[in-house]
């Protein structure tokens, strides 16, 4: 499988430095403030805690399976990526030049994802599961990793808050978009690099960014423009995805984390 990768950060701007920077949707008076919104993570000895660490421990013996390697996959995050992670559910693999004004909405977006994410991972600095033992994980450790902070996660609340814009841009394609967004989020607890209770904070936190985004003019511009881009790729179609990637997403969305 090769060298495993170190998980990129949420927040990392993966624009080129030749492009022009993206700044985000939300003014400072309209994002939402996720610290006040989330719960607080699971207390110390509580049953949830418990949970999470049952949950952390019985998807180790996962490692070499095709549900680890398709959150090994999952690391992969931004703009970009996410035409990867739909690409089954859309049936065609998409280059992002054939779809640049969805490109935008998404990079943009991003910006305000990771402002949300921010806020609640320094209120709260709750460590990762991995930190402390040797429990294997599906990323390289470093102590950048460890120091970043585990509740919400990132990832999850990126994948979520993608997949309820794929899903508006696509409503036909809705059921599958949202059941890939899930399976995405829970690739963080296969991983070993996030507690359940930090994904599922992750859901409620990309819903909550995108609640806000519905209510700006500038995303619901972009969001319209993008949904023209997307629906004259997908008419003009393009190379069939890897049956075998799309067979390994169709079992782990059927398959229990537990």
């Amino acid at each position: 499988m090769g060298r495993e990768k170190s998980a990129p950060s949420v927040g990392a701007d993966s624009l080129k430095p030749e492009k022009p920077a993206h700044q985000p949707y939300l003014a400072d008076a309209a994002m939402p403030d996720t610290v006040a919104i989330l719960p607080a993570p699971p207390a110390s000895h509580s049953a949830a805690e418990n949970a999470d660490k049952v949950a952390f421990n019985a998807t180790r013996a996962l490692k070499g399976s095709p549900r680890w390697d398709l959150a090994t996959a999952d690391v992969a995050e931004g703009a970009s990526a996410i035409l990867d992670n739909f690409a089954c559910v859309l049936g065609t693999r998409l280059d992002q030049v054939r779809v640049p004004a969805l490109i935008t909405l998404l990079e943009r977006s991003r910006l305000d994802i990771a402002r949300a994410t921010r806020g609640p991972k320094v209120h709260y600095r709750r460590l990762r599961p991995f930190v402390g033992n040797d429990a294997p994980i599906c990323v390289q450790r470093s102590q950048q990793l460890a120091d970043s902070f585990s509740y919400p996660s990132g990832h999850a609340t990126q994948g979520w808050a993608y997949a309820l814009i794929m899903a508006s841009l696509v409503p036909g394609k809705a059921t599958a978009i949202l059941t890939r967004g899930r399976a995405y989020g829970e690739s963080r607890v296969i991983c070993g690099v996030h507690w359940m209770s930090d994904v599922e904070a992750g859901r409620t936190n990309g819903a909550a960014i995108v609640a806000a985004l519905q209510g700006d003019a500038g995303f619901r511009t972009d969001l319209e423009r993008a949904r023209q881009d997307l629906g004259r790729a997908l008419a003009a179609g393009g190379p069939s995805p890897d049956q075998a990637v799309c067979a390994r997403e169709e079992a782990a969305a059927k398959e229990p984390v537990l």
